[in-house]
This record gives structure tokens, C-alpha cells and sequence, in this order.
């Protein structure tokens, strides 16, 4: 088979290469054999293979192949596990390859903005670093196997209403904290071989068509070097977005736009240049995914045992009061709920997997517990042709006769989807019906929860003795239900996203999901914990928050400075309870004042431990300069700003356990000034401060300048924001000639001392 060497751009026709640009139909890119270019097969997948033969769409509409239903990206997240993560990264690589596809649409990474975003579930948290260091480790799993990752959908595609043309109106500090960094991680540390821009407008520019985007940010900045592939039906302009930085349109268009392209060359308003680059990125992607092994085969059962210990590792024990949890070997359990039988697994929409087997819960339950006595209710009817009083009745009648209640609960996929968002945050009145109704008459009563986006549990929380978050978790879920409800799997998940106690208390409750084609990112910053740990608004569980059955003590917490910006946090655990278990550090920052707003801390680092009772670890984790940075807008690029941080070791974005303070002296940041500075810039700078008040208070004595100053500060505060040149004509005497000319030179950069960055 030739190779990429042996062919070049010139040996084809601009025909050939334009055509080359666009896809061949649904799933598959254009070939050019002769160039040693072969058609490349991309599929959704970003917990499963959604490989179509025949019918081909993109919302899950139609049947594909046989694959792993993983457990998606929302519970992947809970495990704060990126070793787990990797593994189910390389199992869904093995499943591509064995599937003929090149190109695996995946991970999605963007943030979780608000939790009424319908497509939560194909995304990690609201935390960027989270989402990071996970997204990082799926691609680098799924590439492992000679399968090519998408990251998807870059940026700032957080809604489902309106997605296809929405602007997303977000200041660049937002941007560059909040909804870059989790792509910047994955593009620097895992180089995926394609990113996937998204459908919506970005302050007013499609994502498509912004070359500020495609090609400063994401290849000059990062050095991004591989394709960039258009989410379906993304592209409004191919010349524009060719221009930008879009390689690849997707799916196939007849060629319509193939011809626009080649026409805006031929008129020399396109340089063949940019195509040719465009097709040397097609190259390189063909020759990166054909260098892996011809074919492979998939052990399913093997899969799916992996799927189920992912799965049990991501549920989250919100509650357990009374030791609720466990269940005992033996008595009687009443599994009550349609989703205790028939599982709700995965989303709805493009990721949508033909899963190869799908577990049950009160099956697996009855394998678990063969002392016990396991019987079923339905409880409510999803699709609401029973009579909801009726099933409610048995379900209370067999609770009032169990000892122990398990209510299998949640959203449907008609409630929760991609292309629609949410409207509320409740489960359907008839399930907290039947919770409330069943918790009154069982002994005890524990809520195992279903669900792609995050729902609000107030009206039933305090009234039940657990709360266990399934999420959605992949075919084998059921057994890893089982698995934690019986204490086999001891549950060691931690929330990626806040638990709110009202919809009205979400950050971005006044400006989701927008109005008349834009959305206002009008929080800033404060998304998720930030927001509610900084403005002190309860919630009913902190993001990072979750239980265990055995307990776990921290002792030695240190912070070591590294150098002017670095630094290494030191935490020893033990398992002090009587069962193996798993723990997760967590280790926020908190800033000092700075010239920006601050959230009141923000995660850091993180690790994950493994110990059996009685065992002990001791836990490094390294905090780089971005730790401690903000997005300083004025420089266009990171700053530290100095003085006393505040390091974290936390039970969860709320609880903190430990604090350390590290001193950093922070970069000197010079700002030019002009006359059109503010005059609290002028008095504020370390040289022309001192200036300005020697020459105001020349020739008085030392005790009349010092009054006169101490006067005059009241006065200089009102006043801080003007410029100079309108605060000149406020004083009393005219500055001595030239000192503002002089002042203004030595405030210049390369007069000013070094950044330390």
C-alpha cells in the first residue's frame, strides 16, 4: 500500500481535492486511491459504537450494530477515575476497529452550564479541570487501539435549544477559564487526531467559520496538528469555514460545496494553498488510523464485566441514613419501580447504542441476595396507559410487608434528550407520588435514581433513609446497581455537577437558554460550585460530595513550593473502617485578592486511592502555575497575581478538611501609561505614584504634604476613574514640564522590571 510519501497534493486535480473535503456520504469521507488517500469511516460513540451499515442518521433513529453501551460520559465523570476511564477508552477503541471505524466521535467535554441542558449526559461536569484530565484519558485509551478520537463540541455548545445557530455571547476571560480548558488539557496532553467544532455561533461568529477559534487558539496557541471535522450539518459556508480552519464537512453534500470551493479558487478568491493543507490534514489522519493492525475481535463478556465495574465505581451514595445500605443477606426486599425491571441505561440522540445485552436490577438483585426474598412491583408506567393509583397501591402493599423498599427512579428519554433541553429539574409527579406514598409505609426506604441530567430531590429527600445516583449507567448497569445496593462494590463515586435545591438557585437561571439568537453567559465565571460557594447559596449536595461504606482518615497535609508559581501538596489516607474501599482527594485554591473576581475556591487537583481496612497511602498531587492563574484581559494571557493562596484539601467543594497558605510573589505586570489612564492607575504604579505626589506637594513643608496628601485621599478616591488628562485641570498648580511625558516613557514595558512569566 503506498503511503503519504509517495503522493502529494499535485497529484491531484483541484476537483479531486476539494472533493476530498467534504464527506461521501453519511459516515464515510471521500477516497482518492490513486493518491494513497482511502475513505475514512467515523461513527458516534462516545460510551458505545453507533456503527450504521444501511440507514444512516444522526439521532439515533435508526438500527446499527451490535456493541458495549459503556456507561456514558455523566457517570464516567462520578468516578473521578481517569485509569477507569482509559480502560473503557480502550475497550471502545478495540469495539471501532473490529467495527471498521476510523474515527470515533468523542469525548464530549463542554461544561455544564446549567443542568437543563438535554445532553448533559454525553458530558463530564461543570468543572473544566474534571472534564479535562478525564476527556484526556478517553482519547488516550480509544487511540491506543489505531482508532482516531473527535473531541466535541468546540465551544461553548452548553444548550440544546437553538443549538444550530444560537450565539453564545461570552467574554473572553470566561472562555479561556471556564469553557477552553477542558479541549486545551485534551489537544496538549492526549493529541486527539480530530476536533469537532460545534453548530453554534461564538459572540456572533459560527464556530465553523471563526478562524480566530480554529486556528489561533486552537493551532497556534495549543498546536492543535491534527483535522478539524464540522458536526453535522455545521457548515453554512465551506469557504468561509475551509478559511477558518474547518478540514472536513460533514456528511456528504452532493458536492455542492465542493463545487464553491473549487470556484472561489478558480476566481483567486481562495488560495489553493489553504485546500491543499486542508487534504494533507485528511492525509495525515488516513496514514495515522491505517497504521494499526487489519482487524481485531471483541470480547463482549469481557466488555460487559467491564462496563458493569464502571458503572458500580460511579454510583454516588448521596444519603444513608441508619445504615439503610447494604442490603442484608437475608430478608425481604421489595424492588419497586419499571426501571427495576426494564433498565434506562443511555441518552437519547446520536449517541444512542444498539447495546449488546442490558442488565436488570431486580434480576441481578435475586442473583446477589439468594437468602433473601426479592419480589417486584411496577410502581408507575412510563408510558402512561396503566392506571398510576392502582400500580401505586400494590407497590405500597408490597413495601409495607419488606423490610427493606428499593425505588427504582427517573427520567425517561422522551423527558431528557439531545435537541431539546429541559424545563424543570423534578422527576414525574407519579414517581414522587409513589416515593412518598411508599416511604410512608416501608421500614426502610432507599431511592436509586436514573437519570442524564441532574434532578432535584427536595419533597421526597427527608422522607426516605438513601438516595443512591445511578445516573445513566450503560447495559450493566442493573448489576452495578446490585453490586453497591449489597455492598459487593463498596460505592467510592463523587459528584462531577452540584445537586441544587432549586432551579431558581442555578447560576445561569436568568440567561438559559437566551432569547432572539443569543445567549448572555451573563455568570461569568461563577458556573456550578463556583457560583454557589462564592455567593453562599445552599445546595442540597456539593459537587465533589459523596459517601462510603467504610471511612477514611487524612493526616500530614502539606504544601511544598516548587518554584515562583509551583507547588506539590502532600496528604496521607488511611482506611480506618472494616472493608476495602476507594477515596478521592480533592484539593482546591482559593486566591487572594486580585484584580479580577474570584471564585471562592476551585478544584485543583485530584487523585484517586485504592486501600484495603487499615492500609494507608500517601498521596502527591502537583499544582502548576495554572493553579494559581487568572486570564488577565488586558494581557492576553495568564497571570498570577501575588500574594497568599489558600490550598485546600476538601471532602467536596464545600467541606474543607485542611488548609495551607503558600505565599507567592506573583508576576509584575506593567501597564503603559497614557494620558488617557485612569488616575488611580497614575497614583497605584510603583514609580509615577511616588512622582505625582512629590511634585503635588513640592514646597510644602513635610507636615503640610503629609496633610495635604491625607486631604486630598478622599478626593482621589472619587475621582480614580478619571483620566489624566481631564484630572490636569483639577489641580491647583500646573505639574512641573515634562514629567508626565517622562513618567509615561518609564512606565513602558521594556522600562519596566521583568514579568516573572
Amino acid at each position: 500500500m503506498a503511503t503519504s510519501h509517495d503522493h502529494s497534493a499535485a497529484e491531484l486535480s483541484l476537483d479531486e481535492k476539494t472533493a476530498l473535503l467534504s464527506g461521501h456520504d453519511f459516515w464515510s469521507t471521500e477516497p482518492a486511491e490513486h493518491a494513497g488517500i482511502p475513505s475514512l469511516v467515523l461513527s458516534d460513540g462516545p460510551h458505545g459504537v453507533r456503527r450504521q451499515r444501511q440507514d444512516a442518521d444522526h439521532l439515533g433513529l435508526y438500527d446499527s450494530e451490535p456493541a458495549t453501551c459503556f456507561p456514558p460520559a455523566v457517570s464516567l465523570a462520578a468516578g473521578w477515575d481517569p485509569d477507569l476511564v482509559g480502560r473503557v477508552g480502550e475497550a471502545l477503541g478495540r469495539e471501532a476497529r473490529a467495527l471498521g471505524v476510523d474515527v470515533l466521535l468523542g469525548p464530549g467535554v463542554n461544561i455544564k452550564r446549567s443542568p437543563l441542558c438535554g445532553r448533559n449526559f454525553e458530558y463530564f461536569s461543570e468543572d473544566p479541570l474534571l472534564s479535562g484530565v478525564l476527556g484526556a484519558a478517553h482519547v488516550r485509551g480509544v487511540q491506543s487501539q489505531g482508532v482516531g478520537s473527535s473531541v466535541k463540541h468546540f465551544a461553548v455548545n452548553n444548550q440544546e435549544t437553538d443549538r444550530m445557530r444560537v450565539s453564545a455571547d461570552v467574554d473572553e476571560r470566561t472562555l479561556r477559564e471556564i469553557y477552553f480548558p477542558a479541549f486545551e488539557h485534551i489537544v496538549t496532553r492526549a493529541r486527539p487526531a480530530t476536533v469537532m467544532c460545534s453548530y453554534n455561533r461564538v459572540n456572533g461568529t459560527y464556530a465553523s467559520e471563526s478562524r480566530w477559534l480554529l486556528t489561533q487558539v486552537l493551532r497556534e496557541e495549543w498546536g492543535f496538528g491534527g483535522l478539524v471535522v464540522s458536526d453535522w450539518g455545521a457548515v453554512g459556508d465551506r469557504v468561509a469555514a475551509l478559511l477558518a480552519g474547518t478540514d472536513l464537512e460533514m456528511p456528504g453534500n452532493s458536492r455542492g460545496t465542493d463545487a464553491e470551493v473549487a470556484a472561489a479558487v478558480r476566481s483567486g478568491g481562495l488560495d489553493e494553498a489553504v485546500v491543499d493543507t486542508a487534504v494533507a490534514r485528511l492525509r495525515g489522519l488516513a496514514d495515522r488510523v491505517r497504521a494499526r493492525a487489519d482487524s481485531v475481535t471483541v470480547d463482549f463478556d469481557a466488555h460487559h464485566r467491564l462496563a458493569r465495574e464502571a458503572a458500580a465505581d460511579c454510583l454516588v451514595l448521596l444519603k444513608n441514613d441508619n445504615r439503610a445500605l447494604p442490603l442484608p443477606p437475608a430478608g425481604r426486599v421489595a424492588v419497586i419501580g419499571e426501571f427495576g425491571a426494564a433498565l434506562r441505561y443511555q441518552g437519547g440522540g446520536s449517541s444512542h447504542v444498539n447495546a449488546a445485552r442490558v442488565d436488570s436490577p431486580v434480576d441481578e438483585l435475586r442473583v446477589l441476595l439468594p437468602g433473601a426474598q426479592v419480589d417486584f412491583a411496577q410502581g408507575y408506567d412510563t408510558t402512561g396507559r396503566s392506571d398510576a393509583r392502582l400500580l401505586r397501591e400494590e407497590a405500597v402493599a408490597l413495601a409495607a410487608g419488606a423490610d427493606t423498599a428499593v425505588l427504582v427512579v427517573g427520567l425517561t428519554e422522551a423527558d431528557e434528550s439531545e435537541g431539546f433541553d429541559r424545563e424543570h429539574l423534578l422527576l414525574p409527579p407519579e414517581q414522587i407520588e409513589l416515593v412518598r406514598a411508599v416511604a410512608g409505609a416501608a421500614r426502610r426506604a432507599v431511592v436509586v435514581l436514573l437519570n442524564g441530567g441532574v434532578v432535584t430531590l427536595e419533597g421526597w429527600h427527608d422522607e426516605v433513609d438513601a438516595v443512591l445516583e445511578a445516573w445513566l449507567p450503560g447495559q450493566a448497569g442493573g448489576g452495578a446497581i446490585a453490586d453497591v445496593l449489597t455492598g459487593r462494590v463498596n460505592p467510592s463515586g463523587r459528584l462531577a455537577e452540584s445537586v441544587p435545591l432549586r432551579l431558581a438557585d442555578t447560576p445561569a437561571y436568568l440567561n438559559f437558554p437566551g432569547e432572539q439568537g443569543h445567549v448572555r453567559y451573563g455568570e461569568g465565571v461563577m458556573v456550578g460550585y463556583r457560583y454557589y460557594e462564592t455567593a453562599g447559596v445552599p445546595v442540597r449536595y456539593p459537587f465533589g460530595h459523596g459517601l462510603s461504606y467504610t471511612t477514611f482518615d487524612r493526616t500530614g497535609f502539606r504544601v511544598t513550593a516548587d518554584g515562583p508559581d509551583t507547588a506539590t501538596v502532600g496528604v496521607t489516607v488511611t482506611n480506618t473502617g472494616d472493608r476495602f474501599g476507594k477515596h478521592v482527594v480533592q484539593i482546591y485554591v482559593t486566591a487572594p485578592r486580585r484584580p479580577v473576581s474570584s471564585p471562592a475556591r476551585e478544584l485543583r487537583g485530584f487523585a484517586k486511592v485504592a486501600l484495603a481496612p487499615g492500609e494507608s497511602t500517601t498521596v502527591e498531587i502537583t499544582l502548576d502555575r495554572r493553579a494559581f492563574a487568572h486570564w488577565d484581559i488586558t494581557r492576553h494571557d495568564w497571570t498570577v497575581a501575588p500574594g497568599p493562596y489558600r490550598v485546600q484539601l476538601a471532602d467536596n467543594a464545600h467541606d474543607v478538611v485542611a488548609t495551607a497558605t503558600l505565599d507567592l510573589l506573583g508576576d509584575t505586570v506593567a501597564h503603559p501609561l497614557t494620558l488617557g489612564s485612569p488616575i488611580g492607575d497614575w497614583f497605584g504604579h510603583p514609580v509615577a505614584g511616588p512622582a505625582l505626589t512629590a511634585a503635588m506637594t513640592s514646597g510644602l513643608a513635610e507636615e503640610e504634604a503629609t496633610a495635604a496628601m491625607e486631604g486630598n485621599a478622599e478626593a482621589l478616591r472619587l475621582l480614580s476613574s478619571m483620566a489624566m488628562r481631564q484630572f490636569l485641570a483639577f489641580l491647583p498648580r500646573p505639574l512641573p514640564q515634562g514629567l508626565l511625558e517622562q513618567l509615561m516613557e518609564m512606565s513602558e514595558p521594556s522600562s519596566a522590571p521583568t514579568d516573572n512569566t
